[in-house]
């Protein structure tokens, strides 16, 4: 298994947050889509932003409501948990293992990972939704450019995936009675996974990933539900067969393996054909309900990775 150790990029290399947040607004007029920004070299890593089709108008969600309403478990079931109990976590140092169906199963270190990368890729802004939505500024790259380096097998068909387990430095993950069996696991197919709206991400709002939002890497799909963005990814296994999904597992009837987005399909105790935006009009729990996107408005990138299923069974 390779290990990778790259030179570490001086810091007058770095490009500055300032710049960073100053460059290239947001533009274009696609509801619920993305748009592209100048990435900072985060990790010590120089990722130059190139032009992208996916366009965004809609208002970023402020940086205190992204960094404090959060799910994560790890750190308790309470959305202002994750920002008041994971001061003690330490994403450094932090090694991801990708194996399974592939050529060169390899660890990465996280700096070494994001040095490494091509410096041609993209750094996104996405919009999030699970029963409320956020729009948020990561930044990350393409997860098809981690696949090209361990190089899966014509057998590979889906990608598991495995978040951290250290109770001593996440409360939510001591204690007689748990949430969810750890370590929190969930998946993609291949084809979902090298789709270039999915992104590893290791930063937002041009800085360093904080610990509540899943440092210092994690999974963003931006056309599925928000149980599907796996965060502190210590472990990716390439295999034949569909993944186990710790949500999924715990209430099948409510938690299907695919999480697309779809109004037309209620979750068994709400309705998920309307949302609120996070932080919008009235407080916290935002303004006047919204229609719901199929694909959370990425249907025309994405439906044709499902064509001829039956989305009211695979949900």
């Amino acid at each position: 298994m390779t290990v990778y150790h790259p030179p570490k990029i001086p810091s007058s290399e770095i490009t500055p947050q300032k710049h960073y947040l100053t460059r290239r607004q947001l533009i274009g007029a696609t509801a619920g889509g993305l748009a592209l920004a100048s990435a900072p070299k985060t990790f010590a890593a120089a990722i130059a932003a190139k032009e992208t089709d996916y366009k965004v108008t809609e208002k970023w969600t402020s940086k205190e409501d992204v960094t404090s309403y959060n799910n994560f478990y790890e750190f308790g079931t309470g959305k202002d948990d994750p920002i008041r109990k994971s001061g003690s976590f330490k994403p450094r140092p932090w090694r991801v293992e990708v194996g399974g169906l592939v050529n060169k199963p390899t660890v990465f270190g996280i700096e070494d990972l994001m040095s490494s990368i091509p410096q041609e890729e993209r750094v996104y802004r996405m919009r999030c939704v699970e029963a409320w939505s956020m729009v948020i500024p990561w930044v990350g790259f393409p997860l098809s450019a981690l696949l090209d380096k361990v190089e899966p097998l014509g057998s590979a068909k889906y990608l598991a995936f495995e978040t951290v387990v250290r109770p001593e430095e996440m409360p939510g993950q001591r204690g007689l009675f748990q949430p969810l069996p750890w370590p929190y696991v969930d998946g993609l197919r291949l084809d979902e996974a090298r789709h270039p709206l999915t992104i590893l991400a290791t930063g937002l709002y041009g800085e360093t990933l904080p610990n509540q939002n899943g440092a210092p890497l994690r999974l963003v799909v931006p056309w599925k539900y928000g149980f599907k963005g796996i965060k502190s990814i210590v472990k990716i296994t390439l295999t034949e067969t569909v993944p186990p999904c710790s949500w999924n597992l715990y209430a099948p009837n409510e938690y299907g393996f695919y999480a697309n987005v779809n109004p037309a399909v209620d979750h068994p105790r709400w309705s998920q054909a309307t949302e609120r935006r996070i932080g919008e009009a009235n407080g916290l729990f935002g303004g006047a309900r919204m229609d719901t996107l199929p694909f959370n408005g990425y249907g025309e990138e994405v439906a044709s990775l499902y064509s001829g299923m039956d989305l009211t069974k695979f949900y």
